[in-house]
């Protein structure tokens, strides 16, 4: 009995024991989850200009700015709109002036950059922010015009037209997207619809307000009666306003003969605004496809000259077909072999981290490059130049001068015999083939020659790496031009196509090569040396000339003062001699 009750005694004491460690546990997991979340400062937030929630709070004004610019009009020109729906328009106005007073509040913590550095000092941006155009304008769309409405009536939401002043802002949001947007033609045409939308909208309020004053239904130039079933539905009195703008803008015509005055101006003036908005739309469309066309000539190269070359050369029409069916294979795939030139215009280290996350994984496949620094294959990555064969092209042929590797990024080669049929071995992606006859490796019993036929058996996709580009990335990393000399005398050791023989005599040779020109430098250091000892000798005989005349000159000088002072003591002892011992009886 004893025993079961320490037994368990020790177990719940073992219990409490763990209990109160799970405890702990929780809290310190509690204690580094809060550790974790950092507190936002509300007094000294600042907002970063370039960071995404500034470019999300642009996409949120668009909102409030089209709502004022659609609605205040319609609103004032329909009036069965303003009346059937005034509690949801009243809702929405208060919530956009919510949204602009929130703005200017942002516009108070928007940093912005001095020599490159965000400034974060709020009494500055404040006074920045006050001083600028803006604040002026944000100050005035948020002006309480709304007190109009005690002398006007509810019914008048033309009082709100000082919330235009914030279009401002409407085109800085869309100039951010046109810039972030992955289709910024695309963004542009639909900017430009909008616009016009925006335009067509407002000529049909205005239309109808028109219509309002000369009568419904006074003439067919005019709105038609409101009396009429048909035409009394406020959707009906919208779409047709709509419509009728539409046909005066967009100049199509068709539109009924005006016979007031205030018609004839008001289409005058609707012409007027027609020819603009066409200039605009056919300059916009021009742009959105020189555009276009320029990003093809930069992406593919121009197919327009090579026809044009081919046909004045006569070349024949069997080869103009496949320069005609490689072009359509870029075109079709979009295959960029233009990469360099389109990077370019990148900052080094841009164009440097753009290429190691397209090419490097592709580049690590290669045997001889594996394990090689990663800061030397982030030079090689922007030496490689992407090329595209056609079915049937030969890549290289048996006996060929190796100027450049290849690595296969897409397609099929075969390494065919000389016939060109028999196929002896097919490549596939990743691999590659030509790397040999780029490192100068002594002793390769094919030298730089090519050892083998590649032929692509479909459109395939390479990447070529020059021996120049490679001799010229290795002279910066010597050991690791070593390292890849010795990993291509194994592979053509295992090849049988390295000779041993000659390893030594390339040896002795690079040693005699060493001992010439450490010679030659050494006559070039003595040259040097021999020089610099004679215009040594000549400066020191020229500081001793100069020595000796500063001497001279300084002897001279000695003598001068010792004759000026030996007359000084003359004239001094005259002096005396005149006042003191000269005779009484000798008058002057």
């Amino acid at each position: 009995m004893n025993t079961n009750r320490w037994t368990r005694l020790f177990a719940w004491q073992r219990k409490i024991k763990n209990a109160d460690e799970e405890e702990n546990k929780a809290k310190e997991s509690n204690k580094t989850k809060k550790e974790e979340t950092p507190k936002i400062n509300w007094k000294e937030w600042i907002i970063d200009p370039s960071e995404e929630f500034y470019y999300t709070w642009l996409q949120i004004m668009i909102l409030p700015i089209c709502y004022n610019w659609v609605i205040i009009i319609c609103r004032t020109c329909f009036y069965t709109i303003e009346e059937t729906y005034m509690a949801t328009w009243l809702t929405l106005d208060y919530i956009c002036d919510l949204v602009f007073v929130l703005d200017t509040v942002i516009g108070f913590r928007t940093g912005f950059l001095e020599q490159g550095i965000l400034v974060r000092d709020l009494s500055r941006l404040k006074t920045r922010y006050i001083r600028s155009s803006r604040f002026k304008w944000d100050i005035a769309s948020l002006l309480p015009t709304d007190l109009l409405y005690l002398k006007l009536g509810i019914h008048a939401p033309l009082v709100r037209v000082n919330r235009f002043l914030r279009t401002g802002r409407l085109n800085e949001a869309l100039d951010r997207m046109e810039t972030r947007t992955a289709y910024p033609n695309t963004f542009r045409v639909a900017k430009l619809m909008l616009y016009i939308f925006v335009l067509i909208h407002w000529n049909a309020c205005i239309y109808f307000s028109l219509s309002n004053y000369i009568g419904f239904g006074a003439d067919p130039w005019v709105y038609p009666n409101i009396s009429d079933p048909e035409f009394a539905s406020t959707r009906r009195q919208y779409f047709y306003c709509f419509w009728f703008s539409t046909l005066i803008l967009t100049t199509v015509g068709d539109t009924p003969t005006p016979e007031r005055e205030e018609e004839f101006l008001f289409l005058i003036a609707d012409m007027l605004i027609a020819v603009l908005v066409f200039a605009s739309v056919v300059g916009s469309m021009g742009d959105v496809i020189s555009s276009l066309r320029d990003r093809d000539n930069v992406f593919f190269p121009n197919h327009e000259l090579v026809k044009a070359y081919l046909r004045s050369r006569r070349i024949s029409k069997e080869l103009q077909n496949r320069v005609n069916d490689w072009y359509q294979h870029l075109h079709i795939n979009k295959k960029i072999t233009r990469e360099n030139e389109i990077l370019r215009h990148l900052p080094i280290t841009l164009q440097t981290a753009t290429a190691v996350s397209v090419h490097l994984p592709t580049l690590s496949k290669v045997t001889i490059f594996q394990n090689c620094e990663k800061s030397l294959l982030e030079q090689l990555v922007l030496k490689l130049t992407p090329q595209v064969y056609s079915p049937g092209e030969y890549v290289c042929k048996k006996g060929d001068v190796g100027h450049e590797m290849y690595i296969i990024k897409e397609g099929k080669l075969a390494v065919v015999a000389d016939d060109g049929v028999t196929q002896f071995a097919v490549l596939g992606d990743g691999n590659f083939f030509g790397e040999i006859s780029i490192l100068n490796i002594k002793g390769n019993k094919s030298g730089n020659r090519r050892t083998a036929n590649i032929r692509s058996i479909g459109y395939s996709d390479l990447f070529s790496l020059s021996k120049e580009d490679l001799t010229e990335t290795l002279h910066e990393y010597p050991a690791a031009k070593r390292l890849l000399e010795e990993k291509g005398r194994q592979i053509l050791t295992k090849m049988g196509m390295l000779e041993e023989t000659d390893e030594g005599q390339g040896e002795v040779e690079k040693t005699e090569d060493v001992v010439n020109r450490l010679e030659a430098n050494l006559e070039t250091l003595q040259t040097k040396l021999a020089r610099l000892i004679a215009e040594l000798e000549s400066s020191a005989r020229k500081m001793m000339r100069r020595v000796e005349q500063l001497e001279l000159q300084t002897d001279e000088w000695e003598g001068i003062v010792a004759e000026d002072a030996r007359w000084q003591h003359i004239l001094q002892f005259h002096s005396y001699f005149d006042k003191n011992m000269k005779p009484e009886g000798i008058s002057k």
